[in-house]
């Protein structure tokens, strides 16, 4: 029979039957920390992850295979995704209208337009969407493409030329200078003229704009250049009333002795400029020389005229004309004060400051200028009757006339202008060969009278030109003509300078068939003229006159002729120096009248 176990009792016991079960049993693995399973399991969901973006990008990749990357815009249309053939057949209809559209383009402050087609624009589709390039591979630039997109622009071709022409065409409006702020007058009323920045189209930036945002549809901006100003908006408006609304607001008066000059306000606005200043500011000026050339006729009668000494002739003698000091308004003085007294409120007043002024030949000058006998003298004749009241105008004009030591006298500068207001008629000439009328004809012939007379007086030629044609009344190769365009100006002049230490003085002597120069000085040398022998003649050729008041001619031959002029000592009678000239006359042509 069998015995049924029992257990121990005692707490001895059951200790070592506990201890000997413990030993015989296979050992338990005990419990791993709480952060080492926590790590495991995100260890797993991590690769989960992963594992699932693995399976999408592969996806996405194989999807999207052949298609424009995602995000790609081109001129601002959105081709991301779609299959080339689709992308292309979008941008046709969404750009092509554009094309031929005006491009809008912003310059500056400047608004205009390029027309594609003149520019010679137009765009290379393949090309365009080739710089799109391929998918993507890494997953971050493929993850960012769906948030963002990518604007490759469009790929243009240009005749350049063409574009280099339309850009350069809308310099015509955008390139301007600064206009600096200022204050101009409608009559005596002024106004501001704001200041504008200047600016400079930058051709080289603008077509490099053009070409890559034409087709965009958007307004282009081109760059420009900026000229700065130099006046503010403020500086020009404290200059207005500051100084210039003042200035303007009443006559300005200057008080003669004797006489009164009243400037109306117009006349000061015309003598005021203004110009830049430091720090922005617009200075104003005022011109003097404009005050004075309102104001000085209302003076002169306050004014007295000075004369120069002059040498007269009484008795066939030189004797000396005293001179006399003028009186006239000295200007710079009178003047200094105007800014003040036209920026001050109320009347404007100045007070005229007079000053002496010496004759520029004084009477002791003259007295000591050693004329006293005659050096050179010429005698012309035969002209006609309306040339001999030119030749006595002229004549009267010059006589007494100084030249003192180291002057050039000029007969056109001495005698100024010479027209119908100074005395003179219109009288024959020869013009191109042929018989003309014109004011003041005959006048080359005192010039020829009076540069003989200065060649005899061993005088220094300081420029004179023979005429073109030969003279029978005038010694080959030693005369002289001159000439002035219709305003007076000196065309052809005759000038002699006196190279002697004494002064020379001219006498004129007129009758209705002659002239006579007398030049008186203190007499230095002795003068031969020795012609020399014509040569080179050239016959003339016939030549057809006008069709009304025509004058037939037979013409004269050309030749070349020389002079020689031969100076003596007066005292000793030796040779001191020859002077060869050479002078070729053109032949006179034969007029033949219709």
């Amino acid at each position: 029979m069998t015995q049924e176990p029992t257990w121990p009792t005692s707490d001895d016991e059951r200790t070592e039957v506990m201890a000997a079960v413990t030993d015989v049993l296979p050992k338990v693995p005990q419990e791993p920390p709480r952060r080492t399973k926590t790590a495991k399991r995100a260890a797993i969901v991590a690769g989960s992850v992963l594992g699932v973006l693995a399976a999408l990008y592969a996806v996405d990749l194989l999807v999207s295979q052949g298609t424009v990357p995602r995000g790609v815009t081109v001129a601002g249309v959105d081709v991301g995704g779609l299959k080339r053939s689709a992308a292309e057949d979008k941008l046709r209809a969404e750009i092509e209208p554009r094309l031929t559209e005006p491009v809008a383009v912003r310059a500056g402050d400047i608004t205009a337009a390029i027309d594609p087609g003149s520019a010679g624009l137009s765009l290379d589709w393949q090309s365009t969407l080739d710089q799109a390039g391929d998918q993507p591979l890494n997953p971050f630039t493929r993850v960012a493409s769906l948030f963002t997109d990518r604007e490759v622009g469009v790929v243009t071709h240009a005749d350049e030329d063409r574009l280099t022409a339309a850009v350069e065409q809308l310099r015509a409006r955008t390139d301007r200078p600064p206009t600096e702020g200022t204050i101009r007058f409608e009559g005596a009323k002024p106004v501001a003229v704001t200041p504008q920045p200047g600016q400079q189209l930058d051709a080289a930036g603008a077509k490099n704009e053009v070409l890559s945002h034409w087709a965009a549809g958007q307004t282009l901006t081109l760059p420009v250049t900026t000229t700065p100003v130099q006046v503010t908006t403020d500086a020009v408006q404290a200059t207005l009333d500051g100084f210039v609304r003042p200035a303007v607001s009443t006559p300005l008066v200057i008080r003669g002795e004797g006489a009164v000059a009243t400037l109306p306000p117009e006349a000061v606005a015309a003598a005021l400029t203004f110009e830049p200043g430091g720090g922005g500011t617009l200075v104003p000026k005022v011109d003097h020389n404009k005050l004075i050339e309102a104001a000085a006729p209302q003076l002169k009668p306050s004014e007295k005229e000075g004369k120069d000494a002059q040498i007269v002739f009484e008795g066939g003698r030189p004797a000396v004309q005293p001179s006399v000091d003028g009186k006239g308004v000295d200007w710079n003085p009178t003047l200094q004060p105007v800014f003040n007294v036209l920026k001050a409120p109320g009347k404007h007043e100045l007070v005229a400051k007079y000053q002496t002024t010496p004759a520029k030949v004084t009477t002791e000058q003259a007295n000591q200028l050693g004329i006293t006998e005659v050096i050179g003298e010429f005698t012309t004749s035969g002209f006609a009757p309306d040339s001999g009241v030119n030749i006595r105008t002229v004549a009267q004009k010059v006589n007494g006339a100084i030249v003192k030591p180291g002057e050039t006298f000029s007969l056109n500068g001495y005698t100024g202008p010479r027209g119908t207001a100074q005395g003179y008629v219109e009288a024959g000439v020869i013009e191109n060969g042929a018989p003309a009328r014109e004011v003041g004809g005959g006048i080359s012939q005192f010039a020829t009278t009076l540069y003989n007379a200065a060649y005899f007086a061993g005088l220094k030629d300081a420029g004179h030109k023979e005429h073109s044609y030969y003279i029978s009344r005038y010694p080959a190769a030693r005369e002289a003509t001159v000439f002035q365009s219709p305003n007076g100006a000196s065309v052809i002049d005759l000038k002699f300078t006196n190279d002697s230490g004494t002064g020379v003085a001219i006498q004129t002597i007129w009758t209705p068939s002659s002239i006579t120069v007398k030049l008186w000085g203190t007499k230095r040398y002795t003068v031969e003229s020795i012609p020399g022998e014509r040569t080179n003649f050239v016959p003339p050729q016939e030549k057809p006159g006008p069709a009304e008041n025509c004058h037939a001619s037979a013409g004269a031959q050309g030749f070349t002729s020389t002079d020689t002029r031969v100076l003596r000592d007066a005292k000793s009678g030796r040779e001191v120096r020859r002077e060869t000239r050479t002078v070729r006359y053109n032949p006179q042509p034969k007029i033949v009248c219709p």
